[in-house]
């Protein structure tokens, strides 16, 4: 494998858009999930570098100190705090929620941790379909039932939840059933939080092809093995196949798109989702 698609590249302020928002201020917190690396780890910069307080999570403590890092190499106006949790047990996942709004006014959380397992119906384990539907079902509901109520008592209650889903949100493909019924889920979350939001609270979720993160570089060699082929096929044909742009996103493209969702440019966008999958879903060969 080429370094370009197994490494994951670094958040620069160049890349990062900044949007013009009255509560885009650090007295504004946001939740960011899986912040210790990847897409959570450029979210958690770029919505501090758009002024945000924001409290970066993960289970990860050396990742979240690296992020922390990386943020200040970006000059952010904001700021980065972390809080380790495991986003299994619902009371870390209340006691995320109180910290986060200890420090101003609890807006926004980005629900974006993950894990992936491949295997094949038949021979997934049980208890790896739980964990997996437990970080990515389970945590964002619990994240949404605790942070409601912080939301709702800002001075406008306004805010909104943002949901990582994926092109897996909307089509299957072998082997990765806990992964897909999961983000089919949380897409069916992201319309629940907007139906009981009043217009203020606002639910959106984000559906993009394969990014450059650990999840999806680490599942190159698993997904060869299953499937009998090459890792430069992987990418090539069963990652980009049916993509019109023959290139992984980033991760700051899809941080800039939680920055775009959770501002006031996006209030329209309430229960949709935001997707960009370079033609994978709209179009076939």
């Amino acid at each position: 494998m080429t370094s370009d698609v197994t490494d994951t590249p670094e958040v620069t302020p160049e890349e990062i858009e900044t949007i013009d928002d009255d509560h885009f201020t650090d007295q504004s917190v946001a939740i960011v999930t899986g912040g210790g690396s990847g897409i959570g780890r450029a979210t958690a910069i770029a919505l501090a570098y758009n002024g945000l307080t924001v409290v970066a999570s993960d289970v990860d403590e050396e990742g979240l100190a690296e992020t922390v890092e990386k943020a200040k190499a970006c000059n952010v106006s904001g700021s980065v705090e972390t809080v380790v949790a495991d986003l299994v047990e619902e009371d870390e996942i209340a006691a995320l929620t109180d910290a986060a709004a200890e420090l101003g006014e609890l807006r926004y959380v980005a629900n974006i941790a993950g894990l992936q397992h491949i295997d094949p119906i038949d021979e997934f384990p049980t208890e790896q379909f739980d964990v997996m539907h437990d970080v990515m079902l389970r945590a964002p509901f619990l994240l949404a039932k605790h942070a409601l109520p912080h939301i709702r008592a800002t001075d406008d209650g306004i805010g909104a939840i943002g949901n990582m889903s994926s092109i897996h949100g909307h089509i299957a493909t072998k082997d990765k059933v806990a992964y897909i019924s999961a983000k089919f889920g949380l897409r069916g979350l992201t319309k629940c939080i907007a139906a009981e939001g009043e217009g203020t609270v606002r639910g959106f979720s984000i559906s993009t092809g394969y990014v450059k993160t650990p999840l999806v570089t680490n599942q190159i060699p698993d997904t060869a093995e299953e499937r009998g082929i090459s890792e430069e096929e992987v990418v090539e044909d069963v990652m980009l196949g049916h993509s019109r742009v023959k290139e992984m996103m980033e991760p700051v493209d899809v941080a800039n798109l939680f920055a775009f969702g959770f501002s006031k440019r996006a209030r329209h966008l309430n229960g949709g989702d935001l997707t960009f999958d370079g033609g994978h879903l709209s179009t076939y060969l």
